[in-house]
């Protein structure tokens, strides 16, 4: 009956009666060389890492745990950063103990969203592992505009000076992101965490544009 009232789709490629079909499930499947260094137009002065492009099932994902509050979709989305982190581990690229920092939003679009959707992936991927730990150390101002549409000079005006650190922050970080653009977000999320003490070594997202 319910299925009948809000019907069940795969929130990859709307497929009938699944939640996350077979195929789409293949699709966020981590290459054995992912993640891969990317280049943005903005360099943050750290490796960035994606675990695939923006695009098909993977962008389907992301859009629907963001914006169509699919939080059911957090689950596939946190295995494959789960296994990024560990191919990383395994590659000597970052070591334990990690702290692990979602990018940062603004207040006012989390609570829109019923809370970070970066945030919630980054928890479900490290879960399993005692010596990752997760903290929410950065917030968007809320005078940031959104992003969407903005070239990357606009993209970098706009975040330049908007990121703060709420949480305190030291040792070994990963900063972590749902989607790498231009590199604008990273650029400026590395810059305040370096000023704090923090030592990042690299930035990974779950897609790149």
């Amino acid at each position: 009956m319910l299925d009948l009232v809000l019907p069940l789709e795969c929130g990859g490629c709307g497929a009938s009666s699944t939640r996350w079909c077979q195929a789409c499930a293949r699709e966020l499947i981590v290459r054995a060389d992912a993640p891969h260094v990317i280049a943005p137009r903005l360099d943050p002065g750290v490796p960035v890492l994606s675990l695939g492009r923006y695009a098909g099932a993977r962008r389907e994902a992301i859009v629907a745990v963001k914006e169509r509050g699919r939080a059911d979709l957090v689950k596939p989305l946190a295995v494959a950063l789960h296994t990024g982190l560990e191919r990383l581990l395994a590659w000597g690229v970052v070591d334990t103990p990690l702290t692990v920092v979602p990018a940062p939003t603004r207040r006012w679009t989390a609570r829109r969203r019923g809370g970070d959707p970066v945030t919630r992936i980054a928890t479900a991927a490290t879960a399993s592992h005692g010596e990752f730990a997760v903290v929410q150390a950065l917030r968007m101002r809320a005078s940031a505009r959104d992003s969407v549409g903005l070239s990357s000079v606009d993209r970098q005006r706009n975040i330049a000076g908007r990121v703060r650190v709420i949480k305190p922050v030291v040792g070994d970080v990963l900063l972590v992101d749902d989607i790498v653009t231009t590199g604008a977000t990273a650029c400026e999320s590395v810059r305040v965490l370096q000023t704090v003490g923090a030592r990042v070594l690299a930035v990974m997202a779950v897609a790149h544009a």
